[in-house]
């Protein structure tokens, strides 16, 4: 289930094409839930993108610096460590 929260987002759909309007606050937030498959590949030179998608085939990438990547990592492991979430 994907899930998306816009907030002060509007658009205009003009002659097929679709303008930005409005002020610049708009903001936005995505949340998938059920994931089927989850994956982490190299993105280009000094990222990493993890891709996530439910059995809808709805999909979300996140892409991270090295450090970001490390950073979760450490979570995961501090995860497994403390927690009954692992077996």
């Amino acid at each position: 289930m994907l899930n998306l929260n816009l907030d002060s987002f509007m658009i205009e759909l003009k002659d097929g094409s679709i303008k930005n309007v409005g002020p610049t606050n708009k903001s936005a937030s995505a949340k998938l839930f059920d994931v089927e498959s989850a994956e982490a590949r190299a993105f280009g030179d000094s990222q990493l993108k993890i891709v996530a998608t439910d059995a809808s085939g709805n999909e979300v990438q996140i892409a991270l610096s090295a450090d970001e990547a490390e950073s979760i990592v450490d979570d995961v492991e501090s995860l497994r460590e403390k927690s009954g979430m692992f077996g």
